[in-house]
């Protein structure tokens, strides 16, 4: 039985994440705020609230235990908010990200409509655990106003596995970095794409 934790910041609604976890065949699915005692497959950093307040709950949660979790190889999947927690830093705030994976995070360029929301395609630039089986071209729906800079070079850069196109910004869509695996648009609102997406996930925690 494959089990995955969803850690709650306390900023938002999980339902819709947690329902589509057990739809597409999670054994379980807790709902924690702590990392003191996760008997789990693998992790989700769900994609609602803002950087700081979210920092500040994982430093309540025990921020050094989660980072034991992710250097022993356990599956994390950030979505939204909970990938760009992956960074250093987030124009967002000034909390420090949790630095597992080299860049940071910025706002959208000045003069672009803020949030982007909606749907948009993407393009995918290296084969990825989360993207196996998923078309170049599929649409993903999209909810933020801050995008990821990789440090390894940005979009395009090794981590990059997807990127997509609004109004003529490359914005770096799925990354993965050893156990990491994050995505800027929120698969659980994804349609089928994402639905393959979240059975892909859970496939790499049961690995």
């Amino acid at each position: 039985m494959t089990r995955v934790a969803i850690f709650d910041y306390g900023a938002g609604n999980i339902f819709s994440l947690k329902n589509s976890l057990e739809r597409e065949g999670a054994g379980a699915v807790d709902v924690i705020t702590d990392f003191g005692d996760m008997s789990c497959d693998g992790l989700l950093l769900p994609g609602v609230g803002n950087f700081d307040p979210a920092m500040r709950s994982i430093a309540r949660a025990s921020r050094g235990m989660l980072v034991d979790h992710i250097r022993g190889g356990m599956p994390v999947l950030g979505i939204c908010l909970g990938m760009e927690m992956f960074f250093a830093r987030s124009e967002e705030g000034r909390e420090p990200g949790l630095d597992v994976v080299d860049g940071a995070v910025t706002a959208l360029p000045g003069g672009m409509k803020v949030p982007h929301m909606g749907w948009n395609r993407l393009s995918i630039r290296r084969p990825g655990r989360l993207l196996e089986g998923v078309e170049d071209g599929s649409w993903a729906y999209f909810v933020h106003s801050y995008m990821a800079r990789p440090g390894d070079g940005g979009p395009g850069g090794k981590i990059t596995t997807a990127e997509t196109d609004y109004n003529g910004v490359t914005i770096p869509a799925a990354v993965e970095y050893g156990s990491l695996l994050g995505t800027q648009f929120h698969p659980e609102k994804s349609g089928p794409v994402g639905r393959k997406m979240i059975r892909n996930f859970l496939e790499v925690c049961r690995r």
